[in-house]
């Protein structure tokens, strides 16, 4: 980790987030979500393989080997660190977690994470509700949307760092924000919207929205 560059991890990030479970991230893909030429998305990626860190062919994609895997996870850990750092220590939103700690989290030693980490009493999610790997894990735990829970199921709201501020501000107003707790009453057939139980109150949210709410199971 410590020869690699900030971009190299970005990079290395960005390709487990987008490869689904045995499949391969596309470069397209991959140029948008790093705000990049495609042509640049390529290079990143052939200088990945390079140091043995993917294997890439293409018109197929780019996939992590073990090792970049190895390298993605422990970039994913150290940034939900920083993330819980700017939230818990420095008073940050969780919504402006995430857009700072991409800032300058490649700079700080592997040793002030592992102090950051027992300091925050290690803490077992980000601000925004998603797993902290385990150190030298290979594997970021997946957690299920909304629209994929079972009614009568008891949940930890998580949202992503990218949610639309919008989105984010209506579902303050109803009270779901990462780390509330919720309760699935009920799923409307055919696509319909949700059910939940949040503070005491029932909500009903529509499935596209449902769709950008994950959960943590109890």
């Amino acid at each position: 980790m410590h020869s690699l560059t900030a971009t190299e991890r970005e990079t290395a990030k960005a390709i487990y987030r987008l490869s689904p479970e045995g499949g391969a991230a596309r470069t397209g893909d991959l140029a948008a979500a790093l705000s990049v030429a495609p042509a640049s998305a390529t290079a990143r990626v052939q200088r990945l393989a390079e140091r043995g860190l993917a294997v890439y062919a293409p018109y197929r994609g780019v996939e992590l080997t073990d090792e970049g895997r190895a390298v993605a996870t422990a970039a994913i850990r150290r940034h939900r660190i920083v993330e819980r750092f700017l939230s818990d220590m420095l008073g940050y939103p969780w919504e402006d977690a995430d857009r700072l700690a991409v800032t300058f989290e490649h700079d700080v030693p592997d040793e002030v994470i592992a102090r950051i980490f027992v300091a925050l009493d290690r803490p077992a999610t980000c601000p925004h509700g998603f797993p902290i790997p385990a150190v030298d894990s290979t594997d970021v735990p997946s957690l299920p949307t909304l629209d994929e829970v079972e009614a009568g199921v008891t949940a930890e709201v998580a949202l992503p760092g990218a949610t639309d501020r919008d989105v984010s501000d209506f579902l303050e107003t109803l009270g779901i924000r990462p780390g509330v707790q919720i309760v699935v009453r009920e799923h409307h057939p055919f696509g319909g919207p949700v059910v939940i139980t949040v503070g005491g109150e029932d909500r009903t949210i529509g499935n596209n929205l449902a769709r950008q709410i994950f959960v943590r199971l109890d």
